[in-house]
């Protein structure tokens, strides 16, 4: 039987379920672990939510997605800090011990300023997440994502902006989809599990050719991501957490869900394997 004991879902993977239907199937399947997206939480409330996972013996690994800091303008800026405070506290109704964020970018601004917003950003409510007891953790997202979603594109960028913060409230997710192609990429893994910040992997598949930049991910093993050789170097490092499947993809979202779930519990099986 496949070891599933280190596997999360990501709720948007099966974005059509409800979270109802998302638990009791993940648990059918074998899944240890389950990160939230906001949306798939509104139904029952954080709260219930929570609950309801806890239940079914699954285990809350996240929640999903707070960020978006830089703004040309301060009442923007003002309003990001307002929502993520609300996220933070949805993700501790819900017993999320993180809070991942998509950290944002202002195409008015250049990347380094958009940087420092998002480094500000943080900072101010780094103090609310600690008291909360929710960790806010940096996702750098690909490069393409430069104009609005994100200014932190890599891991290396990443990790200076955790050290520079240095609070035990601020980590660090390391997600192949967006990180897959730096050739720093085994270097700074090792970097982020040494100085504590190595808080979640998330897992898909680069699609080639790719038919859309933000929902055509790939199931494990059926793209060109060297996910065997990233694992071993995330293992070697350390780190010890949930291998959490994120995969944003109309094709599969068309497709009958429980078919889809048995082709990532397999997919998810052999790159266990690998």
């Amino acid at each position: 039987m496949a070891d599933l004991s280190k596997m999360c879902m990501h709720t948007i993977t099966t974005k059509p379920w409800k979270l109802t239907q998302a638990v009791e199937h993940y648990a059918e399947s074998g899944v240890r672990g389950v990160s939230v997206w906001q949306d798939s939480a509104q139904e029952l409330g954080p709260l219930k939510s929570g609950d309801l996972i806890r239940e079914n013996n699954l285990e809350v690994v996240s929640y999903v997605r707070g960020g978006f800091f830089p703004h040309s303008s301060k009442a923007k800026r003002d309003k990001a800090i307002h929502d993520n405070k609300k996220m933070i506290d949805e993700a501790a109704e819900l017993g999320a011990p993180m809070l991942v964020l998509v950290c944002g970018a202002e195409p008015n601004l250049d990347l380094e300023e958009s940087r420092k917003q998002i480094q500000g950003g943080i900072e101010d409510i780094v103090h609310y997440a600690a008291e909360n007891k929710v960790q806010l953790t940096i996702e750098p997202l690909h490069p393409m994502y430069a104009d609005t979603r994100s200014a932190i594109n890599t891991l290396r960028q990443a990790n200076v902006m955790a050290e520079a913060i240095a609070s035990e409230w601020v980590g660090v997710a390391v997600d192949v989809y967006h990180l897959w192609w730096d050739p720093d990429l085994e270097k700074e893994i090792y970097r982020c599990q040494e100085h504590g910040n190595f808080s979640a992997f998330h897992i898909c598949d680069w699609n080639v050719p790719t038919t859309d930049l933000l929902l055509d991910r790939g199931l494990m093993g059926e793209g060109c991501i060297k996910l065997d050789q990233i694992k071993k170097w995330v293992i070697k490092s350390g780190f010890e957490g949930f291998h959490e499947v994120e995969i944003f993809s109309e094709k599969f979202w068309k497709q009958d869900q429980k078919k889809f779930m048995d082709k990532i519990v397999k997919s998810y099986s052999d790159y266990w394997r690998s």
